[in-house]
């Protein structure tokens, strides 16, 4: 008995490695090529504009009337971001998508959007980040969740801070600290 039970844990274990090796090598490898991650580490500021004549965050829904904080509302963004907080700043890309308030008791935000960048050693490549963003918390965390050109098979995340925020226009600059691992 002991002798199949050995026989049996050894044959689990050759299995085991040699889909293990088989995975790795899956995994690690990318048309044949031997795949190298990166990190990258950059900062970029978002603005979100909703006043004045050429507005970059537009509501398409509005938000419910009996609710305070703004439940339901969505706007579509096509908003700059650039290397400082000033819009005098150098322009990079654009952070293109949505965003919605997802919560009846607290503001908080679904966030889905692309930064497209289209200038400097990113340009023509993108990152999509997807997430909640807890208005009120100092630090938001949110997921990189995919990308192309320089920043295919990207995964990682985004650190935002509110750098200025307008209560009477709804116009904002929020800082983005972007993490991404990508070959």
């Amino acid at each position: 008995m002991a002798t199949i039970l050995s026989n049996y844990s050894l044959s689990i274990l050759t299995i085991t490695i040699l889909l293990s090796s088989t995975i790795y090598q899956a995994i690690g490898q990318v048309d044949n090529l031997p795949v190298k991650e990166k990190l990258s580490h950059f900062r970029v500021y978002w603005h979100d504009i909703l006043d004045g004549t050429t507005p970059t965050s537009v509501q398409v829904v509005k938000p419910l009337p009996n609710m305070t904080n703004g439940f339901g509302q969505v706007n579509m963004i096509d908003n700059l971001l650039i290397l400082g907080p000033e819009l005098s700043s150098k322009v990079v890309g654009k952070a293109q998508g949505f965003y919605a308030s997802t919560s009846q008791q607290e503001l908080s935000l679904l966030m889905a959007m692309n930064f497209i960048f289209t200038e400097g050693e990113y340009n023509g490549s993108t990152i999509t980040i997807l997430g909640k963003n807890a208005i009120l918390n100092e630090v938001r965390e949110m997921p990189v969740v995919g990308g192309s050109g320089l920043f295919r098979f990207a995964r990682g995340y985004v650190e935002a801070r509110t750098q200025m925020f307008d209560a009477k226009s709804g116009d904002a600059t929020v800082e983005y600290n972007v993490y991404v691992m990508h070959i």
